[in-house]
Parts: structure tokens; sequence; C-alpha cells
């Protein structure tokens, strides 16, 4: 099998454009494609969300099915496995711990001078519509990841998109979920198309302020193309990882974990990163039987993966290979050296570090309590891991006395006055 080798000293820069290029930033190519979807749910609404039910996902579904009632729930919960349940609601209780402590007071004032005061005012987002995608398999854990902070966060309003089962339902795991987040509003809508309903709103699906969630080129298309009508969150696209190494790392939990990321999709991004020529070969040789024990689909995935937008990359020396991490802002970061620690503070762009040999990122996936929905395509420069802040909003609050009014007005007025803004300076000077 191939899987890229790429020597940093001596990488081309068709070569490094690729890498640092990703699938994600091919989701221009998509625009066109979703540009008419949007605009055909925007006006026909219920109507064309059955439509494209039936033409993307093969599901004939009535209007009336498009949201998931009480039975249906309660269906899901007697038919899901006891021991899924206890996993889902034991990786509830950490991601429910982590981001409880993230909650931040609710209002503060600072004294800025003697009768000037300010602070912030926080509350929670009116309404909020969360993506939980399907394609390649069902996905409780981002039903908790993002339904647990918008509950804490206090949002009034919370529902969720997701595309139906072949059946026409939303699998069981999904629906127990949801209800273990403590949100009833479930629709089976999926793909560009979601994210339209939940920003123009239809007939049956509700009109949201802001949508987050991973999703596919397609969905992440539909979602740059509404920017501007709602808030679209954390830029999440086509997973992607780097697992950091040097030579002391054990090369068989090196090649484990970088299939981690690998067996998501095509478009996904592995990455071993590593100043040791010896590490890399070894992995190397290990994965071939590694991905040889995957299911089919997840062995075409990694395999393509290795081949396309993944691989390893030899640098010179840690330091290097510290900086590669921090030109590419990698969505999940595995830090696989003697000593973690010490490379920590080095980290500048990353969604999440995650340190040492027991915190591969299967676990921050699912049960660690950090949230697993993170920024994608280089992203993680300027965006940050999805936490109940994205379900919060801030509004600065001002208070000042008479003796603080009288001690700030001649610059109030003086600066109004400069910059050209009469009823500025008027407020104050004829007050």
């Amino acid at each position: 099998m191939q899987v890229n080798i790429y020597d940093l000293n001596t990488l081309t820069a068709a070569d490094k454009a690729k890498i640092m290029r990703r699938s994600e930033l091919d989701i221009e190519s998509f625009q066109e494609t979703v540009r008419p979807v949007i605009r055909d749910v925007r006006e026909q609404g219920d109507q064309a969300l059955i439509d494209y039910c039936a033409k993307f996902d093969k599901v004939t579904l009535p209007i009336t099915a498009l949201q998931v009632t009480e039975e249906e729930f309660a269906q899901a919960d007697r038919n899901l496995d006891p021991a899924i349940k206890a996993v889902i609601e034991r990786a509830a209780i950490n991601i429910r711990k982590f981001h409880q402590a993230q909650m931040p007071e609710e209002m503060w004032f600072t004294e800025i001078e003697d009768g000037v005061l300010a602070g912030e005012k926080i509350t929670p987002i009116t309404s909020v519509g969360i993506y939980v995608p399907r394609g390649k398999g069902s996905f409780p854990s981002v039903m908790l990841m993002l339904g647990i902070p918008a509950v804490i966060a206090g949002v009034p309003e919370i529902i969720i998109c997701t595309p139906p089962t072949p059946e026409g339902g939303v699998d069981d795991a999904s629906l127990f979920t949801a209800k273990v987040c403590g949100i009833r509003t479930v629709y089976k809508v999926g793909g560009a198309q979601a994210i339209a309903a939940m920003a123009f709103g239809t007939e049956t699906v509700k009109k949201v302020h802001k949508v987050i969630g991973p999703g596919n080129a397609y969905v992440s298309a539909a979602k740059r193309l509404l920017y501007g009508h709602l808030d679209v969150g954390t830029p999440a696209g086509p997973s992607e990882s780097i697992i950091l190494c040097d030579e002391s790392v054990d090369p068989r939990i090196a090649a484990l974990d970088l299939l981690i990321e690998a067996e998501h999709g095509p478009d996904s991004t592995a990455l071993l990163v590593t100043h040791s020529r010896e590490v890399a070969e070894q992995v190397k040789a290990l994965l071939p039987d590694l991905i040889a024990d995957l299911p089919e689909k997840r062995r075409e995935f990694s395999t393509t993966v290795l081949a396309n937008y993944g691989g390893i990359v030899i640098t010179p020396d840690l330091d290097a290979s510290v900086q590669f991490v921090n030109d590419f802002a990698p969505e999940h970061l595995e830090v696989l050296t003697k000593e973690p620690m010490l490379v920590l503070p080095k980290i500048r762009n990353a969604g999440e570090i995650l340190l040492g040999q027991h915190t591969p990122i299967s676990v921050g996936n699912y049960a660690l309590g950090v949230n697993a929905i993170l920024p994608t395509g280089g992203f993680a420069r300027t965006f940050s891991c999805v936490t109940v802040h994205d379900f919060l909003k801030r509004s600065s609050i001002g208070y000042m006395s008479e003796q603080g009014y009288n001690s700030l007005k001649d610059v109030v007025q003086k600066f109004a006055e400069y910059e050209g803004f009469p009823a500025h300076a008027n407020a104050i000077k004829k007050r």
C-alpha cells in the first residue's frame, strides 16, 4: 500500500501546498451545487426538504414525518442496547462536568475610575440549531458534544437536524442521546438542505439564529453561502489530525493513533510528524497489517487518506516538527514525545492538544470531557474548540455617577469634536 512520506527539507512547493491545503479548502467547488438547494428550500420550504430527502438520502418521507415524535423517542429508548445507553450516559457525565466548569459569571463590573463602572452581561443565544451528520455512520457523540453545552448555556430553543436512516427514522442512539442532553425537537433533515432550513425556517423546521455542527463538504459549503443570514459557528469540515512524535515513541501506538482520524473518510487528513526517520519507517511498516484488520469501508478510507491528504512528514528536529504543527493548525493534535508537557507551551495552533501515550484522540472524541467539535482546514489559527461560549453572547455594560460623568465629560466632548461628530459633542456640551 502507498503511504506518503514527505521530507520537510526536500519538500517541493507543490507538495507543501497540497499538505497545507487538505480537502477542507476544496469545499469552494461544492458551492455551485449547493446554491440551488438553498434557493429551493427558501422558496418551497418543506416540499423542498422532502424532494431533496428523496434525491440525496433515497428516503421517501411525508411532510408530517419530518419531525421526530414522542413515540419515536420512546421506541428508541426501548430498542437501544442497555450497554450502549450506559456508555452514552457515562460519557455525558464527563462532558457535562467539563462544560459546567466553563460557565462564566452572569454579570460582572469593574471600577474604571471613581464613579465609572464597566462590565459585561452574559446571556444565552435565543435559538440554536445543531447539525448532527450521518453519512458514513451514526454519531451520538456529536449530539453529546453540542447538545450538552447548549443546554448548560441555557439556550431557550434548541433544535437538531440529522439525516434520516434508510428506514426513514433517526437512529436509536442519537434519539436516546438527544433525550440525555435534554433536547426533544429533532428533524429528519440532512445535508445542505438542513442548513438552509434552519437559516430561513420552513413550515415545519424552526428558523434559528445560529447553526453549529460538523458535516461533509456540502454542509460546509452551505454554511459558507449562508454566512450573514445566520451565525454558522466553528468551521468543522473533514476530519484531520497530526500525531507528533520523537524517537521515544512506541511505533505501534503511533501507527494505531494515526489511523483514528484516517478512518473517518477519504477526504480526511492524518499525518504523523517526526524528526526520527527510524520511527517513520517503523510506523510505515506497521500500517498495512493494522489497516488490514479494519472493516472494508474503514480500510478503504484509511488507505485513501494515507496516499492522498495524509502520510508521514520527516523534519530535521523536534522544533521543526512543532513549527510544522503550528503552520498546519490541525483539528486534533496528539503529542507522543518523551516530555509532552515541555512541548505544550510551544504549541500555538491546534483545535485540541492531547498529551502522552495514554490520551489517544479516541478518548477526546468520546469520554474525556473536552469538546470534540473543533476547527478544521487551518481555522485553528483563529477559531477555538466548541465550548459553552459558543452558545452565549456578551453585552457591555456601563454606568457613571455624576462624579464619574464630570470627570470624563471634557475628554468625550473634545474627542467627538476632533473626529467631526458634533451631535456626539452636543450630547455633552448642551446637556
